[in-house]
């Protein structure tokens, strides 16, 4: 295996250490598992259970429940009673974190414990220590004493166990010799996997997480390479992005991280974490793994024959030939260990150093208004004929009729060349060119710019066409690439075609154009998130454009009440053209390379957190929701609460019951504020910080 998987332009599992938990098997090409996390008092058994048979009874296959002192671990064992009492055997998880003799006492009760190697024995006071390596193997044997007995334990009870990093709540050590950065979140694991297979024990899974998608992307990547060159075997993974926060924020933030990965085929069982009633989280895991549901039975069934499926719509084994000149290739164009922005020459306002543009889709509704553009963030205001532009308004239009009025200043068009040419202000409207189109040197085209389509592989692979194309394109300084895939994993495909343009050192803009077929806004939001996502946080793509069927244009009514149940009612009064181009916006965000927006890092709560989470995250919203680029995390509690704001500007940290401590960065500012006026005085420290601005 080369890189951290099996193909990087080809959807193939990567097959893992398979592991039991409970009546439950991971790993080992069997299917990727769902999970989630209750939010009760772990103390109030009855609470625990009816909320964890919501969980079970919407799709959940592992149940985790937070045990922070010996006396939940205790109560782990009432709860497990009165769920099979009921007719439930799903597995039962516990979270632990700093208390050993809890994880101790819980290893014998559930059928899985999850530690965290930041603070099992290590602690995190945020200071830095310069070890000798005598000294720093003196604290390893230290964490090999204390791990030893809960391992003994897990082989003797048949108990599985997660050994769970988390960027936010690496140690003080680990931090002091390695850095704030995924390598030190491996590292971090491997000690603890270490030990572990000294002692014989392989009932393990591993996860390294992190509020920002491309930590966590990077962090399992490398991960994955460390074991296999440690051990020439990988252990199970799961995933996720931490604090991911609630609504479109936080499923687009998670699927841009653990689909990247599931792409990659990584992945074994995993949770999306939202702000919201854990029963929500598990349709957006389901959904987003059922895009490798069959994938992963057929590899089962293949397993014994050693083989892997392609999957494409076209001829799979022409593909596979071209395909393989690039695996095969012992050096990649670019870092997947690390983010480079891929080089290309500016094209008006498109690649070069300008943020990744957005292109909003709005050829569905024919000759277009001036009304019809409020949705993609233009508002004409009639009284002074002027328009008004909100942070999210879209760069390009992409139109099938020329409108009849004149556009905002800055906002231009792309059309059909047939269109374009009867386009009177070339300097607002730009052709879209199929490849033939371009290649014919008697198509009519701009001087300044011009879109080009391209399909990735989808098909027969023309060799000598593509030559010429290329040619072509590399001596065309106005030539700005639009890239889509028919392919069923397209993300690979598009991928690929990437490692030819920097092969061919072509440095023209890339637009990634993808197409939804699928239903429901949430299948909508982790299509376009993972499509797309993967290849920005790879540093590839200097533009986006979300694109529907016919078929799923229109929202129907069952789909609406979807979005009601979840208490999303704000979606049913956005059109199509709103929804994708927030969703456009929402993905840049998410993969950090255009900030349009205040982002929150806040987390999905669960039995430690000291205050209504959900609540308070959505007042803090409606009172910040306007500073752009200010980010802004909202804790339930200290446990993972510093460190996982160590990416935030400000922070709001439940700190006991009915208290708040505030942060500015890591810098504890107010402590012990009652929660009652907390809110107040967190818009208060934005104001003294010079971060506030009148809404």
């Amino acid at each position: 295996m080369q890189y951290y998987c099996e193909s990087l332009t080809q959807y193939k599992r990567l097959l893992t250490k398979e592991v039991r938990v409970g009546n439950l098997l991971l790993g080992n090409y069997h299917p990727v598992r769902v999970q989630t996390m209750t939010t009760t008092d772990t103390m109030n058994t009855i609470l625990t259970v009816e909320q964890s048979i919501r969980c079970i009874e919407a799709g959940s296959e592992l149940i985790r429940i937070t045990a922070p002192s010996k006396n939940e671990a205790e109560n782990l064992l009432n709860i497990k009673n009165e769920l099979r009492r009921r007719g439930y055997d799903t597995p039962l998880v516990a979270d632990i974190h700093f208390t050993p003799n809890a994880a101790e006492i819980a290893a014998r009760i559930v059928e899985k414990v999850r530690i965290n190697p930041g603070n099992y024995v290590d602690k995190k006071k945020f200071e830095v220590v310069d070890y000798t390596d005598s000294a720093y193997n003196e604290e390893i044997e230290k964490i090999r004493q204390r791990f030893i007995p809960l391992i003994k334990i897990c082989k003797e009870y048949g108990t599985a166990m997660r050994i769970g990093t988390n960027h936010g709540s690496l140690s003080d050590r680990i931090m002091s010799r390695y850095g704030d950065t995924p390598f030190g979140m491996v590292e971090s694991a491997m000690e603890f996997l270490r030990i572990a297979r000294d002692e014989n024990y392989d009932q393990i899974i591993l996860s390294m997480k992190a509020s920002n998608p491309q930590v966590m992307v990077q962090a399992n990547r490398l991960l994955v390479k460390t074991m296999f060159e440690e051990f020439g075997e990988c252990y199970p993974l799961h995933l996720g992005v931490t604090e991911a926060g609630d609504g479109e924020d936080g499923r687009i933030k998670s699927a841009v991280g653990i689909g990247t990965l599931l792409e990659d085929g990584l992945g074994d069982t995993i949770r999306v974490s939202l702000t919201e009633d854990p029963e929500l989280e598990i349709p957006v895991c389901r959904n987003l793994v059922k895009r490798y549901s069959d994938l992963s039975l057929s590899l089962r069934q293949d397993k014994l024959q050693k083989e892997t499926i392609t999957v494409i719509k076209g001829d799979a084994e022409k593909f596979a030939d071209v395909n393989n000149k690039v695996v095969s290739d012992e050096k990649l164009p670019y870092d997947p260990f690390e983010y480079s922005r891929r080089e290309t020459a500016a094209v008006d306002n498109t690649g070069g150093k300008n943020v990744p543009v957005v292109i909003a889709d709005m050829r569905k509704m024919g000759k277009i208004t001036q009304k019809d553009l409020t949705p993609v963030g233009y508002r004409y205001i009639a009284r002074n004929g002027k328009w008004h532009m909100d942070d999210m308004a879209a760069d390009y239009i992409w139109v099938s009729q020329v409108p009849d009025f004149e556009l905002p200043e800055t906002l231009k068009a792309i059309c059909d060349q047939r269109t374009w040419m009867t386009a009177s202000g070339k300097e607002k409207y730009f052709p879209l060119l199929e490849v033939e189109e371009y290649l014919d040197e008697k198509t009519a085209r701009s001087d300044r710019m011009n879109f080009v389509t391209l399909e990735c592989f989808s098909g027969k692979y023309d060799q000598s066409r593509t030559e010429k194309l290329f040619s072509k394109i590399k001596a065309d300084p106005s030539v700005v690439l639009c890239l889509y895939s028919a392919n069923r994993n397209a993300m690979q495909s598009v991928r690929r075609m990437f490692m030819e343009l920097m092969d061919h050192q072509i440095k023209s803009p890339v637009i990634l154009m993808t197409e939804s077929n699928w239903q429901t806004p949430d299948e909508h939001l982790i299509h376009y998130a993972i499509e797309t996502g993967a290849l920005f946080l790879e540093g590839m793509g200097d533009g986006i454009c979300l694109e529907m069927t016919d078929k799923s244009y229109e929202y129907s009514a069952v789909h609406k009440e979807q979005l009601r149940s979840s208490g999303r009612n704000y979606l049913l009064n956005q059109t199509t053209e709103q929804f994708i181009n927030n969703t456009a916006f929402t993905i840049l965000q998410a993969t950090r390379t255009r900030i349009s927006k205040t982002e929150y890092i806040s987390c999905p709560s669960c039995g430690r957190t000291l205050f209504d989470l959900q609540e308070t995250t959505e007042k803090i919203r409606e009172r910040t929701n306007h500073l752009k680029g200010v980010k802004i995390a909202v804790m339930g509690c200290i446990v993972n609460g510093p460190g996982e704001m160590a990416d935030a500007d400000f922070g709001y940290v439940g700190s006991g019951p009915g208290k708040i401590t505030l942060y500015k960065g890591k810098e504890v500012v107010k402590r012990n504020v009652n929660s009652e006026v907390a809110v107040d005085e967190l818009i208060k420290l934005l104001k003294e910080s010079g971060v506030w601005v009148d809404a």
